[in-house]
């Protein structure tokens, strides 16, 4: 559904402003990953991109024909798939060289992410079912973050008392499990919806 001239103004600025926390909080988070070597932090930094991206793509594309909109919800289901590759990547090299993660770099690292993705779902949860995949999209991707930046959190804990790389590899294997699978919900509303265009 269409976002009505009512709710275009206030979902641009939600999204706009979801986008610049998403951007600024990717900064944070990246250099924390890279400075204590988290593959789960790396896999939600990333993520924190590909958040960014999508919201400026909503806010680029309402007001658009529901064609025009179910394309750009297919591409924001590709960009979904970034995390899951930035994870594979930095799994490698976790490989290479198995040093487990500072672990209260971790915690509090994630602990920041859960409170900036948490305002961000509570933001977009009202928009949640208007312009299609597009806000389907953004939705998904602050309420995965949040379970994420939980996982993230325990990770945190478990390596205090257990210094092994496992914590943190499993739970950015999750992170890249969830956002494979948000792709494939964004897609499919995205195919329904050109096929409601089309028809």
């Amino acid at each position: 559904m269409a976002p009505s001239p009512q709710l275009n103004e206030p979902l641009r600025r939600a999204v706009r402003l979801v986008s610049l926390l998403n951007l600024g909080y990717f900064g944070v988070e990246f250099t924390v990953a890279l400075a204590i070597g988290s593959v789960s932090l790396m896999a939600d930094s990333v993520d924190f991109l590909e958040d960014a991206a999508v919201n400026l793509l909503i806010f680029a594309a309402l007001g658009w024909s529901a064609a025009r909109r179910a394309k750009v919800g297919m591409l924001a289901a590709g960009v979904l798939l970034v995390p899951a590759v930035a994870f594979l990547w930095t799994l490698v090299g976790k490989f290479s060289a198995p040093v487990a993660p500072e672990p209260i770099g971790l915690g509090i690292a994630g602990a920041g992410a859960l409170a900036v993705n948490l305002y961000c779902a509570f933001t977009l949860a009202r928009f949640r079912r208007h312009s299609g995949s597009l806000t389907k999209a953004a939705f998904l991707s602050a309420r995965n973050d949040a379970f994420a930046n939980v996982a993230i959190i325990v990770a945190g804990v478990a390596t205090v008392f257990w210094r092994s790389i496992w914590p943190d590899v499993v739970v950015g294997l999750g992170i890249a499990l969830m956002n494979l699978d948000a792709a494939r919900e964004v897609w499919e509303a995205a195919r329904e919806e050109r096929k409601e265009a089309e028809s």
